[in-house]
């Protein structure tokens, strides 16, 4: 939890108290759904909570945005997120229901009004749009972006750059230009967080297009 606030320090005395519940509400549903693998839940705030913040140093979200989680598994990057902007509309979807039944819980017991939690596959969304889309490294971009290219709102509806924002790990020169999408910005998170988990760790921005 210090790490948050030691990266983040503007945060609101209910910011502070919400990400410090996240702890003792994911080793608790953990026992029953694993959503944190094992030997990670010791290291929540750093593997899964400041990783999903990166996003957050990277692009901060417009009040009244609409963001689309794909592959949300046990909440990540969204609840942090939605945490950290409250005035923007959060749709977690995953398609394993066990993961999304977590996710409910855990919104609920933050007091989270801007979070959806849905057991969909982002292909099956045919009828909302949305600012932005994030995900945690779901798939290679290639086959990811497919996935999502649909689900952006026109241009003429927002005053914006949205897009993608993607969490992924490693060198990604050869699967961005694989992917064959242009304009991709790649941010180091390292340039931000110091443990070492962070030294491979990036955020993909894909303009839509």
């Amino acid at each position: 939890m210090e790490l948050i606030k030691k990266h983040f320090p503007l945060l609101t005395e209910k910011q502070i108290a919400q990400f410090a519940q996240l702890k003792p509400l994911y080793t608790e549903w953990n026992e029953k759904v694993n959503v944190v693998s094992r030997k990670d839940i010791e290291n929540l705030y750093e593997r899964h909570v400041l990783h999903s913040l990166g996003i957050a140093k990277v692009f901060k979200f417009p009040e009244n945005t609409d963001i689309l989680d794909v592959g949300t598994g046990g909440g990540f990057p969204g609840i942090p997120l939605a945490i950290m902007f409250p005035e923007s509309n959060f749709h977690l979807v995953d398609s394993i229901g066990k993961k999304i039944v977590v996710v409910k819980n855990v919104s609920e017991a933050l007091g989270l009004k801007n979070v959806v939690a849905e057991q969909v596959r982002a292909e099956a969304i045919k009828h909302r749009k949305y600012d932005f889309v994030v995900s945690r490294a779901v798939a290679q971009l290639k086959e990811f972006y497919p996935w999502v290219k649909h689900k952006f709102k026109p241009a003429s509806e927002v005053a914006y750059k949205s897009g993608l924002l993607y969490l992924k790990g490693g060198d990604l020169t050869a699967e961005i230009k694989e992917s064959k999408l242009v304009k991709v910005r790649v941010h180091n998170l390292e340039k931000f967080f110091e443990p070492e988990f962070f030294e491979t760790k990036k955020v993909v921005f894909v303009p839509r297009q």
